[in-house]
């Protein structure tokens, strides 16, 4: 009698770790750091003040329109009114003058000739409408020493 053997089956290599997997993965860490890098940019630039001196400022009166900035110049001397609610001054930067209504407390080193930057916007287009203002700070070189204060 003849008996039939089967044969073993041929050995199988063991299964490869699938690669395209990889692939989905680091394709997708790429797609998740490029919509934050996207959603970081458009957030920080909502909060982004732009820096003009008067005579920037005065030239893009019209393109900047109601738009929140930061002016710069030296405070004409003579020009400061104290108001009810702040004061009003005008703003130079030795080629052009503007007024600027500030609503507020000024700090304490304001004063005529003093160089400040003033944060606010336009308060209209129009050519003569005045820069209203609600933040004032005050430029000074690294050398500043403040006044001294008697202790009694």
């Amino acid at each position: 009698m003849t008996t039939l053997t089967k044969e073993p089956p041929p050995l199988s290599a063991p299964p490869r770790p699938r690669r395209p997997a990889r692939y989905l993965v680091a394709i997708g860490g790429c797609v998740v750091a490029v919509i934050a890098i996207i959603v970081l940019a458009v957030l920080l630039s909502e909060n982004v003040v732009y820096f003009r001196t008067v005579s920037e400022a005065i030239r893009q009166r019209s393109s900047e329109g109601t738009s929140r900035f930061r002016i710069a110049g030296a405070v004409v001397p003579g020009s400061v009114v104290e108001t009810k609610t702040g004061v009003r001054f005008r703003l130079s930067d030795g080629k052009a003058i503007v007024s600027v209504h500030h609503l507020g407390d000024t700090p304490s080193l304001f004063k005529a000739g003093a160089p400040v930057v003033a944060e606010g916007h336009w308060a209209s287009v129009t050519k003569q409408a005045p820069f209203d203002s609600d933040r004032i700070l005050i430029k000074h070189g690294a050398d500043y020493t403040p006044p001294k204060v008697k202790i009694k």
